[in-house]
């Protein structure tokens, strides 16, 4: 009986886990994703926070790198006065090592300045721009919206 239900119970934790692909991610080798954030329709940046928990709970722990680089209108959703609840997560996300990267080139034409931003932004000249270095480098474009 007993091994029965371990049986059942090693069944149950299997059921469902990511297969990796060559070479797998690991700690020295992790996955890496850059995701464009342009966009502050709050269902859009709502869903693209939901989709990087889903990731991150399946990745795991130090094997994945996500980086979301914000221009055009998706430096609205890291302002300060942006959705409470959205800045939360966003804030949420980065204590887990994500990264959220400004466009200093819309903050320019927007005459935003960098103290109507969350803290822990890093920024950049041309988000695009990063976004394509990024791509160059190996990183996963992938958007989930």
């Amino acid at each position: 009986m007993k091994k029965l239900i371990l049986l059942i119970m090693l069944a149950v934790l299997s059921f469902g886990q990511m297969e990796f692909s060559d070479p797998k991610p690991t700690f020295d080798e992790p996955r890496k994703w850059v995701i464009k954030l342009r966009s502050a329709n709050i269902e859009t940046v709502n869903h693209m926070l939901g989709s990087i928990y889903n990731v991150l709970k399946v990745y795991p722990t130090e094997s994945i790198k996500i980086s979301v680089v914000a221009y055009a209108q998706g430096m609205r959703a890291l302002r300060k006065d942006y959705d409470a609840e959205i800045l939360s997560k966003i804030k949420s996300l980065m204590e887990y090592d994500v990264e959220f990267i400004g466009c200093i080139n819309t903050m320019d034409t927007m005459n935003w300045k960098e103290d109507e931003f969350i803290e822990d932004l890093s920024y950049v000249q041309a988000g695009i721009a990063e976004v394509i270095e990024r791509i160059a480098g190996g990183w996963i474009n992938v958007t989930p919206y």
